[in-house]
């Protein structure tokens, strides 16, 4: 029987009328992944906290490692390690004083600096798959690699408990797999790894048991095989007596007369023109890839953005009214929720009453021209709306930066319903609310459409609705490219946003057709690679020739050939070796040089090649350059200076390809191919000439000042590889 190293019962933590933690109860073991989740709001972060000595609970009993940690301090002498979900950095510091923030006294060190400089090195190193030059200071770092040196604190203080709170909400899909080898790594040498997530996904693949929190009270311990998202759910959300309301029927029209029509509008220069209305009763999903314009669109619609050309009008029982901005919009109730809470939703200055019910003051005002706000009047309605979404809150006065993001989230949505509008605009609305939530939330916008109200709900997440929705709009190059009515199939949805019609070749049913590559051998790699920086993906469609259009200050990268999203041309695919056009914009200032990559993330796993497929390097491009054309690589339309790489076609030995462009050839089904442009502050990258994609980022990162990137797809391949025997 593995060795107890966390013991939790009856912990209850209060902080005043609010109770985090209620009769909570938890047991973890040596060696194992103990993920804890639950809604928001449901004493997650807390219960993370009273285990490493950050919070001490006001009752029960905890022991964690045999002993109980009053302060941090404390914690760390026991060993124990908590990652926090907020990236805690000193921007001014460099990498490796960070990674040493807490370990050293005020007048004592844990080690002398070369050790520091050994054992950081070598763990970013195993972390990051490249060499991180630990001198750098981390307010220059994207905030991937901001969030990897938050998690190499943890590590290097060897812990026998590490906590990981929401600790790969910063990382992309490869980077959160590193982070789950290095856990299974830790975990074999008997390390004991708690884990707080949302992303039930992850806790299928790592996670041996978990603990379901519900208000604070842990409400069921899984094992490994019963974790599964309707488990889950089951028990967050409780008995079916407890849930927020029966099930109501799909929305559908209720009338003929639209309740908002949108006429000839055009939302870029190089678009074309929509025309498109919502009716009384409908749910309308909209969906598409980042950048094609689904997110203008419903802006526009609300008056947060402008259209360039065109008008919306709304319908109501006096006559017809143009929305042309927010004040328009407002007055003819058409309300507007966004799903980046901090940019344009909460005032963090202000409660959570006065944040829920700012729009209504007007209109349970008092005292004549004094324009006294009525609270007496206000309370009902705060009450109402935040109980319908199950706002977990103590004190309304408290500030709304008191409540998790989960229901910060939630308030801006219950505000919205309290401005009772005719049409509802969802910008990703359920970003960052738990499955619970959703289902919450999706039970309110089927009985607001019901009364005869609509709803435009966004969201890049196809499941959200299938049981939701009247229709879905795909949109692809700023327009609406398909429309689907229900029964939907999340997969023929999913293939239009990548501009596949229904009946052509799908994702998920292109057989595997692996025999020629794995026959090439494959060179020993060491694991993991660089996280790649956030990028801006291309906001214009490939027919944006002059990438001018792009908004002040963007740096986007286009190709007149393909757009976002498209199906890579022929002759720039499999032994035509032919480099397809690109142009950019909006290259930020101190640029010095620039650098591109092409790659493939999609390797079939039967390769166990850890890392993706590079099929075009360059370094060393002039800084006032702004485009390539057709079939630069390896030609004099290369400029002067520039150097490629070879592509990983040389990695495997295969006949016909050499340095520079290497073109699309997906064994087995359609892969994505990334185009990334790197805007550097050196004129200069040293690189030698047989330098691989590894050696590519670890040169190119810490240079990078900002990249852009164009990603699109081909495959399955037309004709099988070349053989090299």
């Amino acid at each position: 029987m593995a060795r107890v190293t966390v013991e939790l019962s009856s912990v209850r933590k209060t902080f005043g009328p609010t109770v985090a933690l209620d009769d909570c109860n938890l047991t973890a073991y040596a060696g194992e992944v103990h993920a804890i989740i639950g809604g928001n709001g449901s004493g997650k972060s807390t219960l993370a906290k009273v285990m490493s000595g950050v919070l001490i609970p006001d009752s029960g009993q905890i022991s964690v490692l045999g002993k109980v940690a009053t302060t941090p301090v404390e914690a760390r002498a026991l060993g124990i390690a908590n990652v926090f979900q907020e990236v805690l950095v000193a921007d001014g510091c460099s990498v490796l004083d960070n990674l040493y923030l807490g370990a050293d006294g005020l007048v004592t060190s844990a080690a002398n600096r070369e050790d520091k400089l050994a054992r950081a090195g070598k763990l970013m190193r195993e972390l990051l798959g490249f060499d991180l030059d630990l001198s750098t200071p981390v307010g220059a770092l994207p905030l991937s690699l901001k969030q990897w040196v938050t998690i190499g604190r943890g590590l290097l203080a060897e812990p026998k408990l590490l906590i990981l709170d929401e600790s790969s909400a910063a990382l992309d899909y490869e980077s959160t797999e590193r982070l789950f080898a290095k856990m299974r790594q830790l975990k074999a040498g008997g390390t004991s790894i708690m884990i707080v997530t949302h992303r039930i996904a992850e806790l299928v693949r790592i996670a041996d048991r978990a603990t379901v929190l519900r208000d604070g009270s842990d409400v069921g311990c899984l094992s490994r095989e019963e974790i599964s998202e309707h488990r889950i759910l089951e028990l967050i959300a409780g008995a079916p007596g407890e849930s927020a309301s029966a099930d109501i029927p799909a929305p559908q029209a209720l009338d003929e007369r639209p309740a908002l029509r949108v006429e000839k509008a055009r939302i870029w220069h190089d678009a074309g023109t929509i025309d498109w209305k919502i009716r009384p009763g409908e749910i309308v999903g909209m969906t598409g890839l980042d950048g094609q314009g689904q997110a203008d669109f419903v802006r526009a619609i609300a008056g947060v953005s402008s259209l360039l050309s065109g008008q919306i009008t709304v319908f109501d029982g006096t006559g017809e009214h143009a929305i042309s901005d927010l004040r328009s919009a407002r007055t003819n109730h058409v309300s507007y929720v966004s799903g980046d809470r901090k940019k344009e939703g909460i005032f963090p200055n202000l409660s959570i009453f006065e944040n829920l019910v700012m729009p209504v003051y007007r209109e349970y005002r008092s005292g004549g021209i004094l324009n006294l706000i009525n609270h007496v009047k206000l309370e009902p309605v705060f009450k109402w709306e935040s109980s319908k979404l199950k706002v977990k809150m103590g004190n309304p006065d408290n500030a709304v930066t008191s409540l998790s993001g989960g229901n910060q989230q939630k308030v801006l949505i219950a505000r919205a319903f309290a401005e009772k509008p005719r049409v509802l605009v969802l910008n990703d609305p359920a970003r960052g609310i738990d499955v619970g939530a959703k289902r919450d939330l999706y039970q309110n916008l089927k009985a607001f459409a019901a009364s005869g109200r609509s709803v435009i709900f966004l969201s890049s997440e196809i499941e959200e609705f299938l049981d939701l929705c009247t229709r879905v709009e795909v949109f692809r190059n700023g327009v609406i490219s398909s429309e689907f009515e229900p029964p939907f199939d999340a997969n023929v949805i999913l293939n239009a946003t990548f501009g596949r019609k229904p009946g052509g070749p799908q994702l998920e049913e292109l057989e595997a057709a692996l025999d020629v590559l794995e026959a090439h051998e494959i060179p020993p790699v060491e694991e993991g690679r660089p996280t790649p920086r956030p990028v801006r993906v291309a906001k214009r469609p490939a027919e944006a020739s002059p990438p001018a259009l792009a908004a002040p200050g963007d740096f986007v990268l286009t190709s007149s050939a393909f757009g976002p999203g498209a199906e890579i041309p022929d002759r720039y695919v499999e032994d035509k070796i032919c480099s397809p056009p690109l142009a950019w914009s909006g290259v930020p200032e101190g640029t010095r040089s620039l650098a591109l990559a092409m790659t493939d993330p999609d390797l079939p796993e039967a390769l166990n090649f850890p890392r993706s497929f590079a099929h075009w390097l360059i370094h060393d491009l002039p800084a006032d350059l702004r485009e390539l054309p057709e079939g630069a690589s390896q030609t004099e339309a290369l400029p002067a200076g520039a150097r490629e790489l070879n592509s990983d076609f040389v990695t495997f030995a295969i006949p016909g390809f050499g340095r520079g462009y290497g073109g699309p050839w997906p064994p087995d089904r359609a892969h994505r191919y990334v185009f990334t442009l790197y805007a550097l502050k050196s004129r200069r990258v040293e690189l030698p000439e047989d330098a691989d994609l590894t050696q590519f980022y670890a040169a190119v990162m810490p240079l990078a000042i900002a990249s852009a990137s164009l990603v699109a797809i081909y495959g399955p391949a037309r004709k099988p590889l070349p053989s090299n025997e």
